[in-house]
């Protein structure tokens, strides 16, 4: 008999770079497993994966996390700015 598997979704974005890879993956499969099975690492250069935060649906998961159908894995860059100083900035007004 067969082992049950699944579709579940990777995916990645930067400026220069978007990635979205649909797998098939066994029951029982982690995050950071269905990483090395996307292929990331070999597709998107200079990518250090152990560096970013993972989430499904942009929830924080632990990469030991075990995934369910349709599940989207999504990898998280640092912030560049600070949301919160980002709006303070754009509701002040100028001054001159």
């Amino acid at each position: 008999m067969a082992a049950e598997t699944f579709t579940i979704e990777v995916c990645y974005a930067s400026d220069a770079v978007q990635f979205l890879r649909a797998l098939q993956v066994p029951a029982g499969t982690t995050i950071e497993q269905a990483l090395a099975l996307s292929g990331i690492a070999q597709e998107v250069p200079g990518l250090d994966l152990a560096a970013l935060q993972v989430g499904i649906y942009a929830k924080k998961k632990e990469r030991d996390t075990v995934l369910r159908p349709h599940d989207r894995i999504e990898l998280y860059r640092p912030l560049i700015a600070d949301p919160k100083n980002a709006r303070r900035r754009r509701k002040s007004p100028a001054s001159s």
